[in-house]
């Protein structure tokens, strides 16, 4: 039988109840329900935890990995409103929330874009629940820009980011998963991804609506994501005291951190000839750096 089929991962919930709005985190359990869990994997913006599955499921013979939808992404069912967000405090306090309900002891954390940054903001504030982080292109901006971004009227301004507006005018529903698997192959930000990763990524993408199929993640809220800024991951990363690994893509990466021989505990590398969405093209890069993090 095929190693993936063997190791399918199973669906929980969560229950989260933060002041930004209580409900159910949805989390994707890879690997021996018997032991601790391992890793916590966080996805990136506008995709899901299923998105990852060829990434994890080889690592659950030896692992056990939680993957969480973060709020208003794949089966999560917490508040997601676009007006007014501000900032990733929000999923900072829920991947807090998913930390104290897995016990145990402390794991490694890693997280793909927003999921690296939101990731790194929950470790600051616990560092005792997280042993080391891997975070894998995260958006971290040159300081200039996070200090503007934390300015009390900015958020205007961040409406206007040319992202925030492109994906304000994203396709959401669809007649068929066949038909969505049509229009995104090979397009976009879609562009080199395997056809069973971007099945995977619609099987959590869409869900069935009296509109038809439409997107679990809605354009909305995707863009409010991309402009809410008012947080900084520099002052997280000068807090936690923990190992922590960053791969940046060569081309279009969002994570300005650079190599510093002042912190012996942080690796910044490059993956060559990958961009902001390497995960998806350099799977065998992404999976080694996992499993070197939570071994």
């Amino acid at each position: 039988m095929d190693a993936l089929a063997l190791s399918a991962p199973r669906r929980i919930s969560v229950p989260i109840d933060n002041r930004w709005g209580g409900g159910e985190m949805a989390v994707l359990d890879f690997g021996d329900r018997e032991r601790p869990v391992d890793l916590v994997f966080v996805h990136a913006n506008g995709f899901n935890a299923r998105t990852y599955r060829t990434l994890l499921q080889p690592l659950s013979s030896a692992l056990r990995i939680w993957a969480p939808d973060l709020r208003g992404h794949g089966a999560t069912r917490l508040p997601a409103e676009p007006e007014g967000h501000r900032s990733w405090k929000d999923h900072r306090d829920d991947l807090i929330g998913l930390l104290e309900a897995i016990g145990g002891p402390p794991v490694a954390l890693a997280g793909h874009s927003i999921g690296g940054t939101s990731g790194l903001l929950a470790a600051a504030e616990q560092p005792e629940r997280v042993s080391r982080l891997l975070l894998l292109d995260p958006v971290i901006w040159p300081r200039p820009m996070v200090m503007a971004m934390n300015l009390p009227l900015i958020g205007r301004a961040s409406r206007r980011f040319p992202i925030v507006t492109r994906t304000l005018k994203r396709r959401a529903v669809f007649d068929s998963r066949e038909h969505a698997l049509a229009a995104y192959r090979g397009r976009g930000a879609f562009k080199g991804w395997p056809d069973l990763m971007l099945a995977d990524y619609l099987a959590d993408g869409l869900a069935e609506t009296d509109r038809g199929l439409e997107l679990t993640c809605s354009p909305a809220w995707e863009a409010s994501n991309y402009g809410a800024q008012a947080h900084d991951p520099w002052r997280a990363l000068a807090r936690y005291p923990g190992a922590v690994r960053i791969l940046k893509g060569e081309t279009g990466s969002l994570c300005a951190v650079r190599p510093s021989a002042r912190r012996a505990n942080m690796q910044v590398e490059t993956v060559a000839g990958g961009g902001h969405l390497f995960p998806m093209t350099h799977a065998e890069i992404t999976r080694d750096a996992l499993f070197d993090l939570a071994v």
